[in-house]
């Protein structure tokens, strides 16, 4: 399930395009088979053309279903699907997976901070003190079991956060879980690191107003270790 909330999210785009293109084909079809109703004279006539009319505001009321489901995903569901439905199976050797640097480091990803942004290793990359930033865990710690994420989100016309974790050196981010209150220096969330194989990861903390805007994420290299 988790896969087809991940399909849903990432072509939201072009899943409301196709939904929009068949709105406009049955809102065509059911106008003229309104019109067809109208002007119809025999009764076979009219038969025929309360039968396109029901099929044609069946199939509208089923476009918007699937618009409504989208949104739901979009916006509820695919925000909060645990890492573990992303990331590695136990199998994976993150040290030697394809990607990583030779000598058995992962390759990192270059990310572009925001304005005013730090490339300090004491907080992050593109991480921004008192504004979007964390402090436990710090750059390079290792963590195990339940970690409780402490830090701070306060950005203009906030509308809620997300933090998210990938295995270093690939783009797969998975959201852990959001929160829609502003949070300083306080408690972000929590990450049981026991839903993925031991090896070094990456959490990222990301901002969202109220216009749906995403801020550029803030960036932390940790490593899990086994319980």
């Amino acid at each position: 399930m988790g896969t087809i909330y991940r399909f849903l999210a990432n072509y939201e785009g072009l899943i409301y395009i196709l939904l929009a293109l068949g709105a406009l084909f049955t809102v065509r079809w059911l106008l003229r088979s309104w019109i067809e109703l109208r002007e119809a004279v025999f009764g076979l006539e009219r038969e025929y053309a309360i039968r396109r009319l029901g099929q044609s505001t069946s199939m509208l009321v089923f476009i918007l279903v699937l618009f409504l489901m989208e949104l739901v995903v979009v916006s509820f569901l695919a925000p909060s699907l645990p890492a573990a439905d992303v990331l590695a199976t136990p199998t994976l050797d993150m040290l030697n997976a394809p990607g990583s640097a030779p000598g058995g480091e992962p390759a990192s990803t270059a990310m572009e901070p925001l304005p005013g942004a730090t490339q300090s290793t004491g907080l992050g990359n593109g991480c921004i003190p008192d504004r979007l930033n964390f402090t436990v865990p710090t750059p390079g710690q290792e963590v195990r079991d339940t970690v409780e994420l402490q830090g701070t989100v306060k950005i203009e016309n906030f509308g809620f956060y997300k933090y998210e974790v990938s295995p270093q050196g690939f783009d797969a981010w998975a959201t852990i879980s959001a929160g829609r209150e502003v949070v300083v220096n306080g408690v972000l969330g929590l990450w049981d690191t026991t839903v993925v194989t031991p090896g070094d990861y990456e959490l990222r903390l990301v901002a969202i107003d109220n216009q749906g805007n995403e801020t550029a994420p803030c960036i932390v290299p940790v490593r899990v270790i086994a319980p």
